[in-house]
């Protein structure tokens, strides 16, 4: 018994869509990302294997294929949601009226930090998708300047900062896209 035309062309459609399902499933967990994250933490002391890791997986996982400049580009769009993510934040934390008004000036400075740095990690991914790697680098150097710069001063206050987590992980972000751009070149 011969297979009609029609019922190959459906047998091969199943079988591709597995392909792709299987294939988009297991991205997450890809070498190419391991072996990003350990290049990164030999570059790198300020970023941890585990934070690299998680992040890039994250980051990979709506994507189907992902090659170097791609993570690139993915861990942008992550330092992206964070500084965006820690404006909104702020303008939260700043609405509380129990807060020390020691905190609220200082977040009043962070407030004004990650406004402009959401403008620059924007420019960042624009230099980025241009290939232009030397300005996109100096604007990821500027947001993780925000970010620091924003923890110092919680510090010269001397207060606890309620940023102090998100402000790292901003530092950090900024730092795997660094030190990606770094092996693009």
């Amino acid at each position: 018994m011969a297979i009609s035309p029609f019922s190959l062309f459906i047998l091969s459609i199943f079988f591709f869509s597995n392909f792709l399902i299987t294939r988009s499933v297991s991205n997450t967990d890809t070498p190419l990302i391991h072996k990003t994250c350990n290049k990164i933490v030999r570059l790198d002391p300020n970023v941890s294997f585990n934070f690299c890791l998680t992040s890039l997986q994250f980051a990979t996982k709506h994507s189907y294929y992902v090659d170097l400049r791609r993570l690139g580009l993915l861990s942008i769009g992550l330092v992206c949601s964070n500084v965006t993510n820690t404006y909104h934040f702020i303008t939260e934390l700043i609405r509380n009226k129990n807060l020390d008004s020691s905190i609220k000036l200082c977040l009043a400075d962070c407030l004004e930090l990650y406004s402009d740095a959401i403008s620059t990690v924007k420019l960042a991914m624009k230099n980025y998708r241009l290939r232009r790697y030397n300005d996109a680098n100096v604007a990821i150097s500027a947001v993780m300047d925000a970010a620091e710069t924003c923890e110092n001063g919680f510090k010269e206050k001397k207060v606890n900062s309620p940023l102090k987590k998100r402000d790292e992980d901003v530092f950090e972000l900024g730092a795997i896209v660094l030190a990606i751009m770094s092996m693009l070149h």
